[in-house]
């Protein structure tokens, strides 16, 4: 099968939003294949369907000074920020169009797989936690696991939407504006400080082309990159 893949640069939390909707629409209507988005946010705050605003720690007020959105979205999962130096990546998939059809559990664990083998070409060792959906560092000696990327998905009428956020040079201390995915003990990390030396520290675009490797590898699909005016969408042009 064959994923078409667009790089869109920065792109507004609300523009990305926009985007999924035409594209889950495009999708359930055939006009369009399995699609996997990647880009990257300015600084914003979201709120999952299971979120609990009491883990937003900064007032709205604060947030507005700091040019801080908050979006509210039919994800699942608690509350996570995005920003810059952060892929994301928004597949719409057809669940169905796999043989045998994945589940929605499926869905996720393959997500992390694609994650945890993106991150072994920056020889950082990653795993699954048990109870705990995203992708986390393998604990040395005395220094617990850190959680280096999340997923929140929404799957409707087996279209999938939202997906998963890496990061790769992200400012973690905006990570302290909030409780990330409700989990207060243990704390957020990046490709960049888990680098085992200078020679192998990550860049965007490095991250980008193993995540979108891994990705077809691991969904057993043809990687095709894509310019966004070839789906003829409004989609902006990267920056």
């Amino acid at each position: 099968m064959i994923l078409n893949l667009f790089h869109l640069g920065r792109v507004d939390y609300a523009t990305g939003l926009d985007l999924q909707k035409q594209l889950v629409e495009a999708r359930h209507e055939d006009r369009i294949g399995n699609t996997l988005l990647l880009l990257e946010h300015p600084p914003v705050l979201t709120l999952g369907r299971n979120s609990d605003r009491s883990n937003v720690l900064a007032s709205d007020k604060f947030l507005a000074y700091r040019g801080v959105e908050i979006h509210e979205i039919n994800r699942g999962g608690d509350v996570t920020y995005h920003g810059p130096g952060q892929l994301v990546g928004y597949p719409i998939l057809d669940l169905r169009s796999f043989a045998p059809r994945l589940g929605a559990v499926d869905y996720v664990r393959l997500l992390e797989e694609v994650l945890i083998r993106a991150l072994g070409d920056f020889a950082i060792p990653a795993q699954r936690v048990a109870g705990r959906t995203g992708v986390w560092t393998i604990p040395g000696g005395s220094v617990s696991e850190k959680k280096i990327a999340a997923i929140g998905v929404h799957i409707s009428r087996g279209i999938t939407s939202h997906g998963f956020a890496l990061n790769v040079t992200t400012d973690l201390r905006d990570f302290d504006l909030i409780v990330p995915c409700g989990i207060s003990d243990r704390a957020v990390t990046s490709l960049e400080l888990e680098a085992p030396d200078a020679d192998s520290a990550p860049t965007m675009e490095n991250a980008i082309n193993a995540v979108a490797r891994h990705f077809g590898r691991v969904f057993e699909h043809q990687v095709i990159w894509l310019e966004p005016d070839q789906l003829q969408l409004e989609i902006p042009a990267s920056r």
